[in-house]
């Protein structure tokens, strides 16, 4: 992928397991942006990490992972998504990275018109309840949509950074909340009055209430993906609070 981009050979490709040591660097440009592409080693299951070498050229991908803006999980299309690729997409999910799905090798599947759905659903069955990462169907060999991977990249990027006006927020969401209120509890009412946007490195939202305490993760789900729905937060993990009004 990342050879095709900058147009030379900056990493072996090989099927052979473990081959990349290292995390390789680059500089690249597009749509108006400056990038830097960081080309991981393969990250596979700890039972067959026996070399010490291979140990720590895990350590240094995961160390690529915690520096990154946002993470793009290539699969293999034949293979589909295996344990690591969602141990590692749990990873970046914790660390408030954005994150796009790669399915790589998508000329070697047989498809028909509903391939492709049936397909990304299989996956999202296995991520829930992370549901939000893009996923993209690409055949680097044929260079068919890799370019639509760094253009999605950059747009969840955007919504990494993003930030919404307070007024905007109260505005549409507590229309949302006022047509679905969060369930009583123990005979008690629980009324949301405002919600604002918290500075921070991930889009995180504060909900004031007079009794956050009752409020249940089914609704915190619920707010998350209004937020979602409203304002597209596409490829990134939202974090939702509730506060004492």
């Amino acid at each position: 992928m990342v050879n095709v981009l900058i147009g030379e050979e900056r990493s072996i490709v090989t099927d052979i397991a473990g081959t990349t040591r290292d995390a390789i660097h680059s500089h690249y440009k597009a749509f108006g942006r400056e990038f830097i592409l960081i080309d991981t080693a393969g990250i596979r299951k700890k039972s067959r990490v026996r070399e010490n070498i291979e140990f720590y050229s895990v350590m240094r991908a995961i160390k690529a992972l915690h520096e990154a803006d946002v993470c793009i999980i290539i699969l293999d299309a034949t293979r589909g998504l295996e344990a690591q690729d969602v141990n590692l997409l749990f990873l970046a999910h914790r660390n408030g990275k954005g994150i796009l799905l790669m399915v790589n090798k998508w000329d070697l599947i047989e498809k028909d018109t509903h391939t492709a759905d049936t397909y990304k659903k299989a996956i999202l069955e296995r991520l829930a309840p992370l549901d939000y990462p893009p996923i993209i169907f690409t055949s680097v060999l044929n260079k068919q949509r890799i370019y639509k991977v760094v253009e999605k990249a950059e747009q969840v990027y955007h919504n990494l950074r993003k930030r919404v006006p307070t007024s905007q927020l109260n505005e549409v969401l507590l229309k949302e909340i006022e047509r679905y209120p969060p369930p009583a509890l123990k005979g008690k009412y629980i009324r949301i009055k405002y919600v604002t946007q918290l500075p921070g490195r991930r889009p995180s939202f504060a909900f004031f209430c007079n009794l956050p305490q009752y409020v249940k993760e089914p609704y915190l789900r619920f707010l998350e993906n209004q937020i979602r729905h409203h304002f597209d937060f596409e490829g990134v993990p939202i974090q939702v609070f509730m506060r004492k009004k």
